[in-house]
């Protein structure tokens, strides 16, 4: 089944990621069940978010000491320090560069930010509650394929980003009216109503050569454990409902979902 009515929580996709030195550590406490991005949990619900290739350091599961991501520059250490916004190709500013550490309050704005178009997995990014640079400091963090949609909670002190493309502010209301019926299977998050109507959507599972298909539905864009609805790793073909009450659908590894 590719629906549980209990909602199930990814292991492998809530990972921290120490960016100051570039280290991918390894899954805190295992026996722990972690939601998609979001916070580490006491219960295992089974999911799993498969690991993708090249997810080891060396091969783009975190930024390299020294090494130069997009839209910053490396400083003593390893860290990348912050460029002003520039304006994208469609004229708007970005509200920040997808290379960086921003202090909530006053380089952003606690709000919902948008990312897209990144390939592989050189995005990382991670909300803290203190700059401490601990892992313990980490409320929620993501290796993102394609679009990225964050919200920066007010209580949040910092926001880190790695070699993702740029953010931009977006209104976490905001739809359509012509949502698409179609989703890439390894197209990241689209918000329900706005980049995906609501409906009963068919995959035939996971996509040639990809280490596995992994999808979610989530309540809104915090990536904290309670963010999850359902998800699930589907070995063939799978059928998941997405829910007009949805915030977002999440797909990584998958071939094309089309609405039936």
């Amino acid at each position: 089944m590719s629906q549980s009515s209990t909602p199930r929580h990814s292991r492998l996709a809530r990972h921290r990621v120490l960016t100051g030195t570039g280290a991918l550590v390894a899954l805190v406490a295992l026996g722990a069940c972690t939601g998609g991005g979001g916070t580490s949990g006491s219960k295992d619900t089974g999911a799993k978010k498969p690991a993708a290739a090249g997810s080891s350091p060396a091969a783009g599961g975190g930024a390299q000491p020294g090494s130069s991501q997009p839209g910053g520059s490396p400083t003593a250490g390893g860290k990348t320090s912050a460029k002003p916004s520039e304006p994208k190709k469609d004229g708007k500013k970005a509200a920040m560069r997808g290379s960086g550490t921003f202090q909530v309050g006053s380089d952003l704005q606690p709000g919902t930010y948008r990312t897209t178009g990144n390939k592989g997995l050189g995005c990382y990014w991670e909300r803290a509650k203190d700059a401490s640079g601990e892992v313990e400091s980490i409320l929620a963090n993501d290796n993102v394929v394609g679009t990225s949609y964050v919200t920066v909670e007010a209580g949040d002190k910092l926001f880190k980003s790695n070699g993702c493309n740029d953010w931009e502010s977006v209104d976490p209301k905001a739809v359509s009216d012509a949502p698409k019926t179609e989703a890439a299977g390894d197209g990241g998050m689209f918000k329900v109503g706005l980049d995906l109507a609501p409906g009963t959507y068919k995959s035939s599972g996971p996509a040639a050569g990809s280490a596995g298909c992994y999808w979610e539905r989530a309540k809104n864009a915090a990536h904290d454990i309670d963010s999850i609805a359902a998800n699930d790793n589907p070995t063939g073909p799978a059928v998941v409902t997405v829910s007009a009450q949805d915030g977002y659908f999440k797909t990584t590894g998958c071939a094309t979902w089309k609405k039936s």
